[in-house]
């Protein structure tokens, strides 16, 4: 991913107001995020644990999302639908994010079982023991970032175009 400024961030979100999008908090230390091992960046609204913020570059084009955390918790352990890692050292929630356009401004929403706090990039460039004797960890781990990619493209392209 590219290295992107706090504003450029902020006007990339297509499923906000005009007032949110002013009013949405972009960390401040964004700038130092390790852009080239990101294949989306994100975060949470500090003051409002429930939101969480998503920019992935669709197209060329840094696309946002502001999604937002159910309260009530999953009962099983769940796997994120987007870097799909089965031995998650982190917690999985449920998001939901507004469609863009009419269909966003009538209540239409989508949701989506997320890694609490964004961690996807690091979690598919994990280098894992060997599953098997001449198992190529190298490439599996090419695979899973391809896969994560995949995925990021499709929610958004969803979301944005209803695709």
């Amino acid at each position: 991913m590219h290295a992107l400024s706090a504003s450029t961030l902020r006007s990339a979100f297509v499923n906000v107001s005009t007032r949110e999008r002013s009013a949405l908090t972009v960390p401040t230390d964004i700038e130092a995020s390790p852009w080239d091992r990101l294949d989306y960046v994100g975060w949470r609204d500090a003051k409002s644990p429930l939101l969480g913020f998503v920019v992935a570059e669709i197209d060329g084009t840094p696309v946002g999302l502001q999604l937002r955390q159910t309260e009530q918790r999953t009962r099983t352990r769940a796997q994120c639908s987007w870097c799909t890692d089965v031995t998650l050292p982190n917690d999985v929630v449920l998001f939901s994010a507004r469609r863009t356009g009419k269909a966003g401004r009538t209540g239409n929403t989508v949701g989506t079982l997320l890694c609490a706090g964004f961690e996807c990039s690091r979690n598919v460039r994990r280098l894992d023991p060997p599953a098997y004797l001449g198992h190529d960890a190298a490439a599996a781990r090419d695979r899973r970032v391809a896969s994560l990619r995949s995925h990021v493209d499709a929610f958004f392209r969803d979301l944005r175009d209803g695709v």
